[in-house]
């Protein structure tokens, strides 16, 4: 007989485990499918193990630099294999972890493929053979992976994804990263301050091309300081690959084609959902180029049937689905009667999204060209770093913040940072725009000194001509 619950979860990432422990919190019987490793994409390949790669990375540059800070460090060298355990070892942590969480919440784990065999009905095929669940709910939580060039196809050794540029089996001499998005621009900051010879090329007009324009001039101005070769709007025509490396063709972008010599490539160009023979098809759930159609909830056109994180609509982040999972196994939970749950929509422009190279890019809502586009009369305001009495004490003097409001409402529309540590300070702004805060609230509020935080007050100040620090 099939074993039976409340709600099946098929995959295990920070959407999957997130609304599997949420939904056996509220009481339903709950449990998750998972082919690979608890923990999914993220915490195994992806968000934690590549920030314990760029810590090492960060922890090797400031050892460089110790003599700015008045400390003398001889003999400095990395040990790219002790860097990659360490990564790997962390990561291991952390699944072990998840592994706990399952036990502690009382969910069903069952290892191996999944596939919808119809309403309510989980096919899934282990080492222990085929095994049939059932659930009153399903939720779709396959997450995505790394997309291939048709004339690039990662090959583990010369070519890479982020996967393999994670565990390398040799250090890059000269690397050549394809894309500039949030993976991209890790990896080529990881690689440089490791000592590679990195360039970056980039088909869009400006690196980072989603943030706000003066982020993008920002980074890329600093990135050729750090001794980084940037190709924006350039595209790569071809790669030949042989045993010693890699030959590419490069269209810049004044239309000339020019020929480099890479030891590795990083292929680093977006993902491509997970969706493929998981019973989509068959159960006519509604997808476009894979991406599977959801309402504010989760809730896919067939009803008992959910999808959360990368096989859906993004942005494309951890974050994001590890939202989606609570939101919809508290929607689940309601219509199988719980009174005492209210699920609210995810609203996409408080999603915050950050970028963990060097220096650091955060941001959350509208840029300042996207808030033109939508037909607000802006107030922008930007306060530097070198403005700042801790970040000049921290040697960390680059970068800014910048922030946007309606200029009729005081609203914030959106805040845009680059600099130390501005993955940690983005979420001051993210809770003042859950908030619905105006900038009357921001401005009355006390900052603590001395802070990096003092940035976002002054930042807010400066929108309204009343910086104090500039």
């Amino acid at each position: 007989m099939a074993d039976q619950y409340d709600l099946i979860v098929l995959g295990s990432g920070p959407g999957g485990y997130v609304a599997a422990i949420r939904a056996a919190q509220l009481g339903l019987k709950t449990a998750i499918v998972e082919r690979e490793l608890l923990g999914g994409i993220c915490l195994n390949w992806g968000c934690i193990p590549t920030k314990a790669l760029l810590r090492s990375a960060e922890i090797f540059h400031y050892m460089q630099h110790a003599k700015d800070y008045g400390l003398a460090a001889d003999n400095i060298r990395a040990d790219l294999d002790a860097v990659v355990k360490r990564s790997r070892g962390v990561a291991k942590q952390l699944n072990q972890g998840i592994g706990h969480l399952m036990k502690k919440n009382k969910i069903a784990v069952h290892m191996g493929d999944g596939v919808l065999k119809g309403a309510g009905k989980l096919e899934v095929t282990g080492d222990k053979g085929a095994e049939t669940l059932t659930a009153k709910h399903i939720i779709v939580a396959t997450g995505a992976r790394a997309r291939d060039l048709p004339f690039a196809k990662a090959d583990g050794k010369r070519i890479w994804t982020y996967r393999h540029a994670m565990v390398p089996p040799e250090m890059p001499t000269k690397l050549l990263v394809i894309g500039s998005g949030a993976i991209g621009i890790e990896f080529a900051s990881f690689y440089n301050d490791m000592g590679a010879e990195v360039t970056v090329v980039e088909m869009l007009d400006r690196v980072v091309p989603v943030e706000d324009a003066d982020v993008s001039a920002f980074l890329e101005k600093a990135l050729r300081k750090q001794g980084m070769t940037i190709m924006t709007g350039a595209g790569v025509e071809s790669i030949d690959v042989s045993g010693s490396g890699v030959k590419a063709r490069i269209k810049g972008k004044d239309g000339k084609v020019v020929e480099g010599d890479f030891s590795h490539v990083i292929v680093a160009v977006g993902i491509a959902p997970n969706t493929e023979n998981i019973g989509l098809e068959a159960l006519g759930i509604k997808a476009e180029r894979g991406i599977i159609a959801i309402d504010d909830y989760g809730r896919t056109n067939v009803k008992g049937v959910w999808a959360i994180g990368d096989c859906t609509p993004g942005p494309w982040l951890a974050h994001k689905a590890s939202h989606e999972g609570v939101t919809a196994a508290e929607a689940i939970a309601q219509e199988l009667g719980n009174k005492d749950v209210h699920p609210h929509g995810m609203d996409r422009n408080n999603i915050p999204g950050c970028t963990y190279c060097h220096p650091q890019i955060a941001s959350v809502g509208m840029t300042e060209a996207k808030a033109k586009e939508a037909g607000y009369t802006v107030k922008a305001g930007t306060f530097p770093f070198i403005g700042n009495g801790k970040a000049i004490a921290l040697g960390e003097a680059e970068g800014f913040i910048k922030t946007v409001f309606d200029a009729k409402t005081g609203e914030l529309l959106g805040a845009h940072m680059i600099g130390a540590e501005v993955t940690e300070l983005i979420q001051g702004y993210v809770v003042g725009k859950t908030l619905e805060t105006t900038e009357a609230e921001l401005m009355g509020t006390v900052f603590p000194h001395p802070t990096l935080s003092e940035m976002m007050h002054e930042s807010v100040l400066a929108a309204y001509g009343r910086a104090l620090h500039i």
